[in-house]
């Protein structure tokens, strides 16, 4: 019997399209199951770059909101760079696919503000080229905007390598009927053929607000830096999933501290250089200005079955439900094999405490 989630929780599950179709089929899909519609979104990321003394380009692709009858988010999908076996990077680029590129995060967001994720290559620069007064220059099938000075805003390019097929489902943050939510979107998704690929992973997204406290986030800095191969192991972590790091070590010394306090976990986390890519993002609770006030997991596989995800939650929920106990919580036993039964055993006192 698949466990019943407590907490709101927004979903990140990561499918790749079969060869021939794309995100947007099943966003197409979704919104003729719903009675709904299909709205264009940019999607930001970044990618190394291949420029010498540039570490990495940001750019926009595009996604997909699909959105119900009366309006309500029913889910957004987008590409997900870390998604790359079972492509072809030599495939060309099929008909209305491309992406806008830059290396300045606040020139992408104007440029965002700007352009039409709905419309088409050859007109997605134009808007942005009036706020310049500068004219959109075509180099074969790349076009660039430069400032006055001759400096360069953006380019846009058509984005081939089967980049349209990788569909990371983002669903909006659910209080309840989580697993019926997630089937509502995983069952069309598997009719159509969608799969797992090689590097998925699913990403549990939880209000931040609990977790804010010295204690509760040092508790959780805790669960993850003491417990991250019993956890991994639990979990099946997926060992082909990119982005996964151990927690900086300056904020784990931090967070073992008899009496840890906000200021000293953030210039801890500053120190550590710490981002989302770790196992857990925790970068919303150091922040006075969240983007989004959430904790995000990590390290749970992908998956396109509700059952095994929503199962899975239940899990992290109850052992997050121990990090909000003022206690610390407790280091990993050093005996090889026990520390797995420890952490079952933890979940369970968490599971007991709710009666």
């Amino acid at each position: 019997m698949t466990p019943e989630l407590h907490r709101r929780i927004g979903f990140e599950i990561e499918l790749l399209a079969p060869a021939g179709a794309s995100r947007l089929t099943l966003a197409t899909h979704l919104a003729a199951g719903c009675g709904g519609r299909v709205r264009p979104v940019w999607h930001h990321d970044s990618e190394p770059s291949l420029v010498p003394g540039l570490g990495r380009f940001l750019h926009l692709t595009q996604g997909f909101e699909v959105l119900r009858a009366d309006g309500t988010p029913l889910v957004t999908l987008v590409d997900d760079i870390t998604l790359v076996a079972g492509l072809d990077p030599r495939a060309p680029a099929r008909p209305g696919w491309f992406r806008v590129l830059s290396d300045d995060a606040r020139l992408l967001h104007l440029l965002a503000a700007h352009g039409d994720p709905g419309g088409g290559l050859d007109t997605v620069l134009d808007a942005a080229a009036k706020l310049w007064g500068t004219p959109v220059q075509r180099f074969g099938e790349i076009l660039r905007l430069d400032d006055p000075a001759g400096t360069t805003i953006a380019l846009a390019a058509p984005q081939g390598g089967e980049r349209e097929r990788p569909c990371e489902l983002i669903t909006p943050p659910l209080a309840t009927g989580h697993r019926d939510a997630l089937d509502e979107l995983l069952g069309p998704a598997r009719e159509l053929g969608f799969t797992v690929p090689h590097e998925a992973a699913v990403h549990l997204h939880l209000d931040g607000g609990p977790f804010r406290a010295p204690r509760a986030l040092a508790n959780v800095v805790r669960l993850f830096a003491h417990w991250r191969e019993p956890l991994r192991a639990v979990l099946r972590t997926n060992p082909a999933c990119r982005r996964l790091a151990p927690l900086p070590a300056q904020l784990v010394a931090a967070a073992d501290a008899a009496e840890p306090d906000t200021a000293t976990l953030r210039a801890a986390a500053t120190a550590g250089e710490l981002t989302k890519f770790f196992d857990v993002n925790l970068t919303q609770l150091l922040t006075d200005a969240p983007h989004r006030d959430t904790v995000e997991v990590r390290i749970l596989p992908g998956s396109a079955d509700p059952d095994a995800i929503v199962s899975q939650a239940a899990l992290v929920e109850l052992l997050l439900d121990r990090c909000l106990d003022p206690e610390p919580f407790p280091a990993a036993p050093a005996r090889d094999g026990s520390a797995v039964p420890a952490l079952l055993e933890i979940a369970a006192e968490s599971l007991a405490g709710r009666d």
